[in-house]
């Protein structure tokens, strides 16, 4: 058998004690993964500080695949910003940047329109029905930086779930065979 019979071997020699051990090892991975994001929200501002560009709407600027790290302050927002943005009836965010910046003169509140750098169009139509600006509270975040390519990592593993399976199942199985 070979690799698989080791394998079995070594699941079958594990001790109680060791898979305590790595059990209460990969909750707190999980737990500092939790609180470092949860950290960056504070500092950041924005529910969510980090995203991945997942189409081409703002190239030539950010290409598909890029990260990029968001902040959100008190500061209003202008004309010539790349904010991301959440859209009533829509899971995904969307970047793209604010071409229109209206101030409401009853309580100065500031509305936006935006649009994809690669787009013909203003984004009116990828609003919700009957909505013809944003405002703030659909508003995540603005870009303040960017890795390029690295979200392919997670935009191959939304579109192939296979891989995605397959390398949790890797993992899973690194970690029970794994003697620390």
């Amino acid at each position: 058998m070979g690799w698989i019979g080791d394998t079995v071997d070594s699941v079958k020699s594990i001790q109680i004690r060791q898979l305590l051990t790595q059990a209460v090892s990969l909750g707190m991975i999980v737990t500092s993964a939790l609180i470092i994001w949860k950290a960056l929200m504070c500092i950041t501002g924005s529910e969510s500080p980090v995203v991945v560009v997942l189409s081409g709407s703002m190239e030539p600027g950010f290409k598909r695949g890029d990260i990029l790290f968001l902040h959100m302050s008190k500061d209003p927002i202008r004309t010539g910003e790349i904010v991301v943005f959440n859209v009533d009836g829509r899971e995904i965010p969307i970047v793209h940047r604010v071409i229109k910046v209206h101030e409401r003169q009853d309580t100065g509140e500031v509305d936006v329109l935006t649009k994809g750098d690669n787009n013909y169009g203003d984004d009116r139509l990828l609003y919700a029905q009957g909505q013809l600006w944003l405002q703030r509270h659909h508003i995540m975040g603005r870009a303040v930086g960017f890795l390029p390519y690295v979200g392919w990592v997670t935009i191959i593993m939304t579109e192939k779930p296979i891989i995605k399976y397959i390398l949790i199942g890797a993992l899973g199985l690194l970690v029970i065979t794994s003697k620390d």
